[in-house]
This record gives structure tokens, C-alpha cells and sequence, in this order.
């Protein structure tokens, strides 16, 4: 009888789900055959008279929308990737100050954690842009050789050149972002039992030895679930490039729902652009985790 119960139950959930699903659709496709739009996809191909600031493939104004739309993706691809690599290596260097024995540096690391932990990832998005390049009054503030310049124009390595709305959401990203991995990094250290430390320690082994050796290892399967969630959290949100001028997928869209009103659609390329990388993240996060499991269980 229970197991009826709770069939039926599922059942009408399921059934709830999908009726509100149709009322939406159904209310949707009404409201754009009164407005006489539609869903087409055509306009993808049609000229998309914009420019763009950044792009690292060949753009014109002449190229199509779809076009616009890719160099976008590719856009917040690099901006996303670079995000991931250094706010986990900032993460890192963090949590270990964080869980390390000099006291200084655990002060330090716990006031950095808090500070930007606090403070909203726009702000610190216009900080870093309209304080931290533009408002660079003598218009260079590192020149090293020629090798590694800072200056309002954005961030220059050996004729690399990053521009000032990248640099910005960069190190935006990639500071706020390493605060929450550095705690994700805390906590697996420390859910390792006292009693490795302790084990390490007898044998005679360095603090930096068993670290690496003895407590990440052990410290992984915990530390990957929050590190997957962290790296999801940073992609959704380079989405905030809009704020400081980046020509991002989410930017490009919103210039074509203004020149095309084509909303519906770019939101539909939006949401499955980001589905897609997300999914990405998730499931190379999964191999990975997977495959410290069963390094564990062989060893």
C-alpha cells in the first residue's frame, strides 16, 4: 500500500511538471503569434553591424550574428578558463596559509578570505576596472623590461597584451573565486583525522613532505565536490563582463535583443551555451574525482 502511495505521489508530481510546463509553452506561442514574431533563427545569418573591441578570430561589422555570437563564446571561454587557473592557484596558496602553522600568515590569509568574501562581485568588478586600470593617473604603473607592464591600458606579458576590460574581470574573477576555494581547500585539510598528522609526523617527515604526500591525497575527495561548485559559480558569473565593458557572449546577446528584439531566441542560445560549459565543468570535475577514488581504493 505504501509502495502505491508512493507511486502514485511520483506520478503526480511528474504529471504537475510537465502541465506547467505546457502552460508555459502554450502561453508563450500564443503571445508571439499575437505579435506576429515567431520562432526563427534566420536573423543568425544576417549582417550584424556592430563592432567589437575584442576578438580573437577575424570580425567585421559585415560578418553575421552568428558569427558576433561565436567570437562572444570565444571570448568568455578565455576569460573563463583563465579565471578557473588562477583563482585555483591563488585558492591554494590561501588555504595553505590559512591551515599552516605561522600565525602571521593565517591572520593575513583569514582577513583577505573575509574581506573579499563580503563584498559583492560587482563592486570589486568596478574597482578593478575604473580604480585599478583606468583610474591610473601616470598611465603605466609596472614596466619591467618590457617584460610585464601594468598600465591603464590593461596588462602586457612579453608583447601578450591583455586589454583593460580582461585584465579587470581576470583578476575580479579570479580573487573573488580563490577566496571561497581557499576555504573548500581548508575544510578537506582539515577533515583529514588528527591521527595522519600525528602518523607523519613520527615517521619524521617534513610538515611540507606529509602535506603533499600523506593529507592532500586523503583531502581530494572532499575537496572536489566544493572546488566543482566554485569553478561552476565563476563561470556563471563572467557573465558580469557586461559591467566593465568585455565583449562576452552575454554581452553580444544583449546588443542583438536590442538591434533584432529577438530575446527569446538569444536567451535560447544563452541558456544552452551555458548549459553546455557547465556540463562540461561538472563532468570533467566527475572523471577527475572518480579517478582519486579509485587511486585510493588500489593503494
Amino acid at each position: 500500500m505504501k509502495i502505491n502511495q508512493k507511486l502514485f505521489f511520483q506520478l503526480g508530481i511528474v504529471i504537475l511538471f510537465f502541465g506547467l510546463i505546457g502552460i508555459l509553452i502554450n502561453n508563450l506561442t500564443i503571445n508571439l503569434i499575437r505579435t506576429g514574431l515567431g520562432i526563427n533563427f534566420s536573423w543568425l545569418f544576417k549582417p550584424a553591424s556592430f563592432a567589437l573591441a575584442e576578438h580573437p578570430l577575424p570580425y567585421s561589422s559585415s560578418d553575421s550574428y552568428a558569427w558576433a555570437l561565436f567570437i562572444g563564446w570565444l571570448n568568455s571561454l578565455q576569460v573563463i578558463v583563465s579565471s578557473l587557473l588562477l583563482a585555483t592557484f591563488l585558492g591554494i596558496l590561501v588555504g595553505f596559509a590559512r591551515t599552516g602553522k605561522n600565525s602571521l600568515l593565517g591572520i593575513i590569509s583569514a582577513g583577505y578570505i573575509t574581506i573579499i568574501r563580503q563584498t559583492p562581485l560587482l563592486l570589486q568588478l568596478m574597482f578593478w576596472y575604473f580604480v585599478g586600470f583606468l583610474g591610473l593617473k601616470d598611465n603605466v604603473l609596472i614596466h619591467i623590461k618590457d617584460i610585464f607592464i601594468i598600465s591603464n591600458q590593461g596588462i602586457e606579458l612579453s608583447g601578450f597584451k591583455l586589454s583593460s576590460e580582461f585584465s579587470a574581470l581576470l583578476l575580479g574573477l579570479s580573487i573573488f573565486t580563490s577566496a571561497y576555494i581557499a576555504e573548500v581547500i581548508r575544510g578537506g585539510i582539515l577533515s583529514v583525522p588528527r591521527g595522519q598528522w600525528e602518523a607523519y609526523r613520527s615517521l619524521g617527515l617534513s610538515e611540507r613532505k606529509g602535506l603533499i604526500s600523506i593529507i592532500i591525497p586523503q583531502a581530494l575527495p572532499a575537496i572536489i565536490p566544493g572546488l566543482t561548485s566554485q569553478y561552476l559559480n565563476l563561470a556563471k558569473n563572467s557573465t558580469l563582463a557586461i559591467a566593465v565593458g568585455y565583449s562576452d557572449i552575454y554581452a553580444i546577446n544583449d546588443t542583438i535583443i536590442n538591434q533584432t528584439g529577438r530575446a527569446i531566441e538569444c536567451f535560447l542560445i544563452l541558456l544552452t551555451s551555458f548549459l553546455l560549459l557547465n556540463l562540461l565543468i561538472s563532468n570533467s570535475m566527475e572523471i577527475i574525482n572518480r579517478i582519486i577514488i579509485n587511486s585510493r581504493k588500489y593503494n
